[in-house]
């Protein structure tokens, strides 16, 4: 199954997305995270069906098996699981302060790519951790 890179951003009000192999797509939403991915996969659906219909090229990735894989900036990431992971939480993950944490969360400032590194690498390290566990 191929993965379509959907680029996340945090709006005043909700989200954003975009796609890279979709130079004129953006799409956004006031509400949740959960709101945005309805609205993505509608979206396509819908961009999809228009360019088959009108003679339109698009990415051949659409006519197979295909997943979103959400890409999120760091402030982005942060707000969309601030009431799931606390900012001890994140810290304790990845051994960055919490103060730190907050001033990304905030946009006050912008992690260096070692830092981003090791919010993603702490994340998906717990992701694997879960799916592993039965009850």
């Amino acid at each position: 199954m191929e993965k379509v890179v959907v680029n996340v951003g945090k709006t005043p009000n909700g989200y954003s997305a975009s796609i890279d192999i979709l130079p004129s797509w953006v799409v956004g939403v006031s509400g949740s995270f959960d709101d945005l991915k309805n609205e993505i996969a509608e979206s396509i659906t819908i961009f999809i069906k228009w360019a088959k219909k009108d003679g339109d090229k698009y990415p051949a990735v659409f006519d197979g098996e295909y997943e979103f894989e959400y890409k999120f900036d760091v402030e982005s990431l942060l707000y969309c699981y601030e009431g799931i992971f606390t900012r001890t939480a994140i810290s304790r993950l990845t051994g960055i302060n919490q103060k730190q944490l907050g001033h990304y969360a905030r946009g006050r400032s912008h992690p260096r790519a070692a830092q981003r590194t090791k919010i993603a690498s702490a994340l998906h390290k717990l992701g694997k951790e879960l799916v592993s566990v039965s009850v």
